[in-house]
């Protein structure tokens, strides 16, 4: 469990990737990082070439914390965002199913009241969207699966179809589901026909480091939240943002299409 914003496309475009070119030898791969320096310059190669538009764009991140992992991700991840000129993030939160008796029962924080609830309707003004989410079994916790059924009315208009959408989670273990919690989360996207869109490798060598525990896959940028009381690592924070300024640039792209 996880601890808790037209015209033609040029035909030469540029690649998305936002890090350096991933090690194409296995021994490029053992290349130590500085943890930190993932963390604060790595802007994506578009931002260099789109012209930034009239209005900011936004991304909306909604997210599910129980215990604060996913949350201190959803943070850092707008970070990102709000680093690529024309596009600000903004922090939602998705309701509670479980009552105040059960949540103290888990010992589960008080949430953020600072950041606000979101509806299903809200969404529609969103020009990108990044999910995340705890794993519960492998798949999203039922707290974001609630959630997206409540979007009945946005399938039945298709008011989401052709929006940029990502995921990002919190497993307890390293084989909790980092992938797999992205990939069943998938289903929703497609049914309302919005457009997924996974980092792949582009975080560079980052994704490759193996001298220390990682949340993250090429789905979205991931945390272990172990027992509860582990906290993400600088790494797991750094491709949060990653992830953040990666979607800013699609989003980009996409609104000039």
């Amino acid at each position: 469990m996880g601890k808790g914003g037209g015209c033609v496309p040029s035909k030469k475009r540029m690649p998305l990737a936002t890090s350096d070119d991933p090690p194409k030898t296995a021994a490029d791969a053992s290349v130590t990082v500085d943890e930190k320096s993932l963390s604060a310059d790595s802007t994506p190669a578009l931002e260099a070439t789109i012209p930034p538009p009239s209005t900011k764009l936004k991304i909306y991140i909604v997210y599910y914390s129980m215990y604060g992992h996913v949350e201190d991700l959803a943070k850092r991840m707008k970070k990102g965002i709000d680093g690529i000129e024309g596009v600000e993030g903004w922090l939602y939160r998705v309701p509670e199913t479980l009552s105040d008796e059960i949540l103290e029962k888990m010992k589960a924080p008080t949430k953020d009241d600072s950041i606000p609830l979101i509806s299903a309707a809200e969404l529609a003004s969103a020009d990108g969207l990044l999910f995340g989410f705890p794993t519960r079994y492998g798949c999203m916790a039922a707290q974001m699966k609630s959630f997206f059924d409540s979007t009945g009315q946005l399938w039945k208009e298709q008011t989401l179809a052709g929006k940029a959408a990502g995921f990002f989670v919190s497993t307890g273990t390293q084989g909790g589901g980092q992938e797999t919690t992205a990939w069943t989360a998938i289903t929703q996207l497609a049914h309302h026909g919005m457009l997924f869109v996974p980092i792949g490798y582009t975080f560079g060598a980052g994704m490759f480091k193996m001298d220390s525990i990682r949340g993250g896959s090429p789905y979205g940028a991931g945390v272990y939240a172990g027992d509860g009381t582990r906290e993400p690592t600088e790494m797991e924070l750094a491709l949060a943002e990653h992830q953040g300024k990666y979607m800013a640039a699609v989003v980009k792209r996409l609104a000039l299409v």
